[in-house]
């Protein structure tokens, strides 16, 4: 591996050359000590930290933009961020002369990936799409024998892709195309498990996707702010800028922050309505008990001068500071299981989409794990709901 001017370059043992253009970012040498590479002893982190400040301020902003427009945007915003984590990933293993060989052997990925996407999503937005074209009885009739035969249709799409890749053999190209396949359906668990339960969760109340979203972009903000200016304490080797005051700071403002918004955005009915259909209007409803606020009095060692005796606290707001917890702790390793990988292909960053951040897989690690707590946490704010609901039933 020999590096020139921020881009890796790979001699393979065909003499073939391979580039990988490089970040913003000065890239860690893997084989010296975590130490070195502290944000606090980086001399060029000032111009990282602007590079990477202005691109968070126009996902911030964009992300925003989104959420107002509602939840069939967000699971655009979804689709998109799926593809650009395919491309980035099914580029990882890619030899441009074993593909020269192979044409048209690269569009069988996207069929499987936009197969699994027509399976994932059709499965989960099926009831939604009826209730949309309820009221014209031509398309009514059109979506009941798509949604009819939903399952058939993904079923012959799949092994057409399979007889597609079986005719595609190519004679000393057997071990590259197998890796191939197998690379591009781990791809599609890793992409569409977690993604099933994001897009679940967003038409039952974008409050279940937007909090844990929030909270792993807190703290990855809180944890790089606070290793930037305080980090002394290598953390893990996988991540050598990574230390644990930023991990301990990121940790006390994600839980903080939990118990904030979960009040503040349990207030809107944007967020906590679930949405029936597939239309971008305005949503009422009733916004149930985990929403409904509760008089909490605060414990009696507060000391006197404390203007509060009580305050008002939604239910949800107990079980936020468990999912801010999870944020903290849990999440991080997908961020470490991403650097591991990354270290293991010997590449700084999956892409180079965002600058200062990589690619959007590089934005998406922590965001994989924390999905795949949503349907989990969904369910038990659902039954504590139901719980609470009875208590007061019980009570009058």
């Amino acid at each position: 591996m020999i590096k020139e001017n921020g881009s890796s370059v790979q001699v393979t043992h065909t003499g073939r050359i391979r580039r990988r253009k490089g970040s913003n970012e000065v890239p860690a040498d893997v084989g010296q000590a975590n130490g070195n590479h502290l944000l606090v002893n980086d001399q060029n982190k000032y111009k990282s930290m602007l590079i990477r400040a202005y691109s968070s301020i126009w996902m911030i902003g964009g992300f925003i933009f989104v959420v107002y427009m509602g939840h069939l945007y967000i699971w655009a915003m979804v689709v998109i961020i799926q593809i650009f984590m395919a491309k980035e990933l099914f580029g990882l293993l890619r030899k441009v002369n074993e593909d020269k060989q192979l044409p048209g052997f690269r569009h069988l990925n996207w069929h499987f990936f936009f197969t699994a996407m027509l399976f994932v999503y059709g499965r989960i937005l099926s009831q939604r799409l009826v209730n949309t074209v309820t009221t014209d009885k031509f398309l009514y009739k059109i979506v009941g024998n798509l949604i009819k035969y939903h399952m058939v249709t993904c079923y012959f799409l799949y092994i057409a892709g399979f007889v597609w890749f079986i005719l595609s053999l190519k004679k000393k190209m057997y071990k590259y195309q197998f890796g191939q396949y197998a690379w591009t359906h781990m791809i599609l668990i890793v992409v569409f498990t977690q993604s099933s339960f994001t897009v679940a969760n967003i038409f039952e109340g974008i409050f279940w996707f937007l909090l844990p979203a929030s909270l792993i972009v807190i703290n990855d903000i809180a944890a790089y702010i606070v290793g930037f200016f305080f980090g002394k304490t290598p953390l893990i080797k996988l991540s050598p800028k990574k230390t644990w005051e930023g991990f301990i700071g990121a940790s006390v403002t994600t839980i903080i922050s939990a118990f904030v918004l979960a009040n503040f955005f349990g207030r809107f009915q944007w967020f906590t309505c679930p949405r029936k259909d597939l239309s971008t209007g305005w949503l009422q409803c009733d916004p149930g008990p985990l929403f409904t606020p509760e008089t909490f009095t605060l414990p009696g060692w507060l000391p006197e001068w404390f203007p509060w005796t009580e305050m008002e606290v939604m239910p949800v707001q107990w079980h936020a500071l468990g999912l801010g917890l999870f944020a903290s702790i849990i999440a991080p390793f997908g961020g470490f299981f991403a650097s591991g990988f990354k270290r293991a292909f010997k590449i700084k960053d999956f892409g180079d989409s965002i600058p200062g951040h990589g690619g959007m897989t590089d934005r998406m690690d922590c965001q994989i794990i924390m999905n795949l707590s949503y349907e989990e946490q969904r369910a038990l704010y659902t039954n504590l709901g139901q719980i609470i609901q009875d208590r007061q039933f019980g009570e009058s």
